[in-house]
């Protein structure tokens, strides 16, 4: 693959090679008037049902089907899903995993790498100390290094999805994305390429993409909240940025507060868990941080479910 080529055909390409890997998450179209938001009309794509809890199994599964895996097998750095997503996909494929996160990985988070039968090391407290711990490692055993979200592979798995969603909701006008490091929505918007509004949600206290495209390229920013554990690298990745300019319609900033808001409500309406950064694309609908227009579609991607209700008030 070439590593400055993301777009459709390499999206269409990819998807074919994981998808015995992945499933088809499901969608439900419902009246916003079940989350609060009537007059709206809400298709939610449930990627917390997805292999290892989150959308990054897509990417984790493009970059061992596609690359040429040493027998060091693969290492990762990540808050906690991409290192859950590539310890899955190490174990299903039968090479080694190493994976580094940082203290802010939730339980739920570590507790599945672990189950995955990824060795597993804990280094620093955000996820550029883990990312540094896991090149170190890389240049010592010869692991292949599988980034989360700033590489070719791991943008065009991600991309499957808006593939996937594109079938099962060709209608509609605009899709709310969280935005972490970019991976996700940098594939998504590879694949519409402007056809439909994609709309990239951000934590407050993480405002990646907000301050890059303030500035015109991926900078430094704020790393905290409580999605700090997959919303919050210090930067956008180098390869989604391009993409996000030509095709990403606005970046919105969601509260902590909100985001709690929304994971309650997510289950309340839907018994539905996800966790802070799966719930912050709904959180934008629900707090009024993204205002539709009248008789728009709006799709919403549920990101990531590795948590538990009682961390947000509500016991499963």
């Amino acid at each position: 693959m070439t590593d400055s080529v993301i777009d459709r055909a390499g999206i269409v390409a990819t998807e074919r090679r994981i998808r015995p890997h992945i499933r088809r998450t499901p969608v439900i179209e419902l009246d916003g008037a079940d989350l609060g938001r009537a007059g709206v009309a809400v298709t939610l794509k449930f990627e917390q049902l997805q292999h290892a809890g989150s959308f990054k199994a897509r990417g984790a599964f493009a970059n061992l089907l596609t690359r040429t895996v040493p027998p060091a097998g693969v290492v990762a750095a990540s808050g906690g899903n991409h290192g859950a997503a590539v310890a899955y996909a190490a174990m299903r494929l039968g090479v080694p995993a190493k994976i580094f996160v940082p203290s802010v990985s939730s339980p739920a988070k570590i507790a599945r790498i672990r189950d995955y039968g990824a060795d597993l090391a804990i280094e620093g407290d955000r996820y550029q100390d883990a990312y540094a711990a896991s090149e170190r490692w890389a240049a010592q055993s010869g692991a292949l290094a599988v980034h989360a979200f700033d590489q070719t592979e791991t943008l065009l798995g991600q991309g499957s999805l808006a593939l996937e969603l594109e079938d099962q909701a060709p209608a509609l006008d605009s899709l709310l994305v969280g935005v972490g490091g970019g991976g996700l929505i940098g594939g998504v918007a590879a694949w519409y390429g402007g056809r439909i509004k994609v709309i990239g949600v951000e934590p407050e206290a993480a405002p990646t993409l907000t301050a890059a495209l303030a500035a015109g390229r991926p900078v430094d920013a704020e790393a905290g909240g409580i999605a700090a554990d997959s919303l919050a690298p210090r930067q956008v990745g180098g390869l989604m940025f391009p993409i996000a300019q030509r095709h990403v319609a606005a970046v919105v900033l969601v509260s902590d507060d909100a985001i709690r808001q929304a994971q309650a409500i997510l289950w309340a309406a839907l018994r539905v868990v996800a966790e802070p950064g799966g719930a912050a694309a709904t959180a934008a609908l629900l707090a009024g941080a993204y205002r539709p227009a009248p008789g728009e579609r709006v799709g919403i991607v549920i990101s990531g479910g590795n948590t538990v209700a009682v961390e947000f008030g509500r016991q499963s």
